[in-house]
C-alpha cells in the first residue's frame, strides 16, 4: 500500500513538472513537437504502413502459419520459439521498430505463441531497419556511408546474441502449448505447411474486403499511437535539457564512459539517445572531441537500446496482451552491450582493413558500400514523398471509418 502511494506521488509530480515546463518553455516545446511530427509523417508512417498492412493480411490468409511450419526446425532449436518467429524476425529487421512487437502481439492473440515464447520473440525481433541505419544515421548524420556497414553488422549480430541468450528465459515457468494443427506422420513437411495455410484461411470467416479494411484500420491506429509517442518523447527530451536534468545525469554518465576510456563529451548525446535514438545519434555525430570509432560504439548502443520512446511504443502494444514488458527492457540493455562490443571488435578487421583509403577497396564489402548509397537515395525519396503517402492513408482511414459508421 505504501509503495503504491509512493508510485502515485512520483507519477503525479512528474506530470505536474512536465506541465510547468511546457508553460515555461513554450517555444522550445513547439519546435520539439514539430520535429517529432516531421519525423513521423515523413519517415515512420510511410515506411511502416505497407509492412503493417501486408503483415496483417499474411496472418489472416495463413501465409505466416505456412512459413512457421517450414521454419520450425530452424527457430525452435536456436531460439526456442515456433517457426512463425522467423517471419516476425525478418519483418522486424526489414521494417524496423516496433514491427516485431506488433506482430508478436498479433500472433499471441491468435494463439500461435505461448506467453513465454512471445516474450522471448519480442526481445530480439525489434531492431532498426537498414534504411534508417544507412540512410539517416550513416549518411545523413555522419556523412559516411561506409560507417553503416559497422553499425548494421553490430546491430544485427547483437540481436542474434540476444535471441540466443533469451532462449534460456522462462525455463522454470509452467509450460503452455500454443494451438497447432495435428500433423500426419506420413505427410511431408511442405504438404503439412500447405494444409496449415488452408486451415488458417478457412478459420478466418472474413471476406477479402473485410480483411483488407481491418488491416488498414488496425495498422493506421497503431501508427497514430506511435506518432503520439514520438512527438511526446521529442518534447520530453528537449525539456529535460532545458530543465538541467540532462546535465545532471551527464556527470554520472561521464564516470561510466571513463571506465571504457570514452570521451566525456559523448555523455549528453548518450543521455539524449536513451530517450530518442534519432536525436542521440545526431548529437553523437557532432561531437568533435571523439574519434569515429568512439562515436560508432555509442551510436551502436543507442540504436540497440532503441530509446524510451520506442520502448514506450512497445509497452503500449504489449499491454493489449498478457506479454510482460520487463523481459523486453532487460533484453534492450543486453542488446546495447552486445552491439557496442561488436562495434569495437569489428572496427579494425572490417572498417580499418577495407575502408582505410579514401576510395573503397575491391573487396567484397564494396557491395555494401554501394548498397548504402541506394539506401540514402531511398531515404531522401521517403522524406520528399512520405507526407503525401501519410495524408492519403489518413484520408483512406477516415473514409473506411465513416463507411462502417454509416452501415451501422
Amino acid at each position: 500500500m505504501y509503495r503504491s502511494k509512493i508510485k502515485t506521488l512520483v507519477l503525479a509530480s512528474s506530470v505536474t513538472l512536465m506541465a510547468i515546463a511546457l508553460i515555461a518553455f513554450p517555444q522550445e516545446s513547439v519546435k520539439a513537437s514539430i520535429r517529432g511530427l516531421n519525423m513521423w509523417w515523413e519517415i515512420v508512417f510511410p515506411s511502416l504502413l505497407p509492412f503493417f498492412i501486408v503483415s496483417e493480411m499474411l496472418i489472416g490468409f495463413g501465409v505466416v502459419k505456412f512459413i512457421g511450419v517450414l521454419l520450425e526446425p530452424l527457430m525452435r532449436p536456436l531460439f526456442r520459439v515456433p517457426g512463425v518467429g522467423g517471419f516476425v524476425w525478418a519483418m522486424g529487421m526489414a521494417s524496423g521498430y516496433p514491427s516485431g512487437a506488433k506482430l508478436t502481439a498479433r500472433l499471441r492473440q491468435e494463439g500461435q505463441l505461448t506467453r513465454i515464447e512471445a516474450e522471448r520473440l519480442v526481445s530480439f525481433t525489434n531492431s532498426s531497419n537498414p534504411l534508417f541505419i544507412f540512410g539517416a544515421v550513416s549518411v545523413g548524420f555522419f556523412y559516411n556511408a561506409k560507417l553503416g556497414v559497422i553499425l548494421a553488422l553490430s546491430h544485427y549480430l547483437g540481436n542474434i546474441c540476444v535471441g540466443l541468450l533469451m532462449r534460456f528465459y522462462g525455463k522454470d515457468e509452467k509450460k503452455e502449448k500454443a494451438a497447432l494443427p495435428k500433423k500426419n506422420k506420413h505427410v511431408s513437411k511442405f504438404r503439412y505447411a500447405l494444409s496449415s495455410l488452408h486451415q488458417t484461411r478457412l478459420k478466418d470467416q472474413r471476406p477479402i474486403g473485410k480483411v483488407l479494411g481491418d488491416a488498414v484500420t488496425s495498422s493506421i491506429q497503431t501508427l497514430l499511437m506511435i506518432g503520439g509517442f514520438i512527438i511526446l518523447f521529442s518534447v520530453v527530451n528537449k525539456l529535460l535539457f532545458y530543465l538541467g536534468f540532462t546535465t545532471m545525469l551527464a556527470h554520472t554518465v561521464e564516470f561510466l564512459l571513463s571506465i571504457f576510456t570514452l570521451p566525456d563529451a559523448l555523455s549528453i548525446p548518450f543521455i539524449s539517445g536513451l530517450f530518442e535514438i534519432t536525436l542521440g545519434s545526431q548529437l553523437t555525430s557532432q561531437v568533435q572531441d571523439a574519434t569515429l570509432m568512439h562515436q560508432a560504439i555509442i551510436t551502436s548502443f543507442i540504436l540497440a537500446f532503441s530509446g524510451f520512446s520506442v520502448q514506450a511504443q512497445v509497452a503500449s502494444i504489449l499491454a493489449q496482451t498478457d506479454i510482460r514488458f520487463q523481459p523486453f527492457f532487460i533484453a534492450r540493455i543486453f542488446h546495447g552491450g552486445f552491439a557496442s562490443l561488436f562495434a569495437y571488435l569489428l572496427w579494425e578487421p572490417v572498417y580499418e582493413k577495407f575502408y582505410n583509403n579514401e576510395q573503397p577497396s575491391n573487396a567484397i564489402p564494396v557491395f555494401l558500400f554501394k548498397h548504402s548509397s541506394w539506401f540514402y537515395d531511398l531515404y531522401s525519396m521517403m522524406i520528399k514523398f512520405g507526407p503525401i503517402l501519410t495524408i492519403s492513408a489518413l484520408m483512406l482511414y477516415t473514409f473506411i471509418l465513416f463507411s462502417r459508421r454509416v452501415r451501422k
